[in-house]
């Protein structure tokens, strides 16, 4: 997170007040959610849902924000008056504009043209203004340009994010964890978490690790996005030409928040089961979901049916990573979905049957999918 040295940045009577100031805010804030949701088909199976949404800003990203922003000011890079940019599919730098106008920072964040509307009517109603560029690749670039013009500092979620989130305590895993002490199968079989900076994923890793939990964690990718290859391969140099389609996960590079060795099972899954799922998900809910939280609900389908199989009973855990409504333009828009090709009819029919009846036979005989593990300590070379 380079930024200024020896400058104003480290004057310490603004940082402490700085600090204050967040941690004020987040004991304003109640913890997320989590709730339990029947399906008929998966029997002797607990499914639940951390309901990350009602954040003040919308969605998951909150934790990650102000974690990077706690990280900037206690590394004395934030000082009153630092212009604060950054690289971000939309969510991570809403929740970043909502802490930089709390703290009257200045905030650019540096987005994809395809980034919904929606997100970008919410930087701005937080006073930061947007960037665009044509492709996601382009975001790191630019905004590490912009901080240096600016003296200002580029938070980078995609480097940062896994050390700035302390995963001991305070984090998203140990909520999870307390919340289900009282459910009868607290020890969750399986927590579900898609990628995107792969933060969130390292933080529910290492607790589960940390707390000598039983659970693992499963990680899911989606189309044009280089995580599910990096996993498989154990190489950190793949690379996509294309910008995910599913905001806030999937990248066109291996980001270095990325820690595959915590995750003990990954999987790939089309977008159009990720849209869908969002679909199912949200016929049952008060409320749209995004298409991550759609990918999310197709890994966590994709245990349960494993856990069908093989007759096991237990509870399942994934996150409703923001709020639908951010996506109306998009996947929750027939004109968008077939511009980009996107037939969720299937998929639908496919996951409806599946909660109803527990088969689980996906279109195409399972056409996009795939699946990787990593192997146990004592196996690696």
């Amino acid at each position: 997170m380079p930024g200024p040295f020896g400058s104003e940045a480290a004057e310490p009577e603004w940082v402490r007040n700085a600090i204050d100031r967040l941690e004020a805010d987040a004991r304003r804030s109640a913890d997320t959610h989590l709730f339990k949701l029947r399906f008929p088909g998966l029997d002797g199976i607990d499914v639940y849902f951390k309901d990350e949404s009602t954040h003040p800003t919308g969605s998951l990203k909150h934790r990650m924000a102000r974690s990077l922003i706690l990280f900037g000011l206690c590394n004395g890079l934030i000082g009153p008056g630092t212009a604060l940019v950054e690289a971000s599919s939309g969510s991570t730098a809403v929740s970043e504009a909502y802490f930089a106008e709390l703290l009257g920072l200045p905030f650019i964040a540096v987005v994809p043209r395809s980034t919904s509307r929606q997100k970008i009517a919410a930087i701005e109603r937080f006073g930061g203004r947007c960037h665009f560029v044509d492709r996601s690749s382009e975001v790191y670039a630019a905004a590490q340009t912009i901080a240096a013009e600016l003296d200002g500092l580029y938070l980078d979620q995609f480097t940062y994010a896994e050390r700035a989130i302390d995963w001991r305590t305070g984090n998203i895993a140990e909520s999870i964890f307390k919340q289900m002490a009282g459910e009868p199968h607290p020890v969750p079989e399986w927590i579900v978490m898609s990628t995107g900076t792969g933060g969130t994923s390292a933080t529910i890793g290492r607790y589960i690790r940390f707390s000598r939990k039983k659970t693992r964690l499963c990680g899911v990718d989606v189309e044009n996005s280089c995580f599910f290859e990096a996993y498989k391969s154990r190489e950190r140099t793949a690379n996509c030409v294309r910008s995910s389609r599913i905001e806030g996960v999937g990248r066109p590079r291996v980001e270095p928040s990325f820690v595959p060795s915590v995750i003990d099972q990954m999987m790939r899954v089309p977008d159009a089961a990720s849209v869908a799922a969002a679909h199912v998900l949200a016929a049952r809910l008060s409320h749209r979901v995004g298409g991550s939280t759609g990918a999310n609900f197709v890994g966590l389908c994709w245990c349960a049916a494993a856990m069908l199989r093989d007759g096991r009973s237990g509870s399942l855990v994934t996150v409703l990573c923001d709020d639908g409504e951010r996506y109306s333009d998009t996947y929750y828009n027939d004109d968008w979905l077939k511009a980009e090709g996107i037939d969720t009819a299937p998929y639908v029919a496919a996951l409806e049957r599946f909660l109803a009846s527990g088969v689980f036979e996906m279109p195409g005989d399972g056409a996009g999918f795939e699946c990787a593990s990593w192997p146990a300590p004592a196996q690696r070379r």
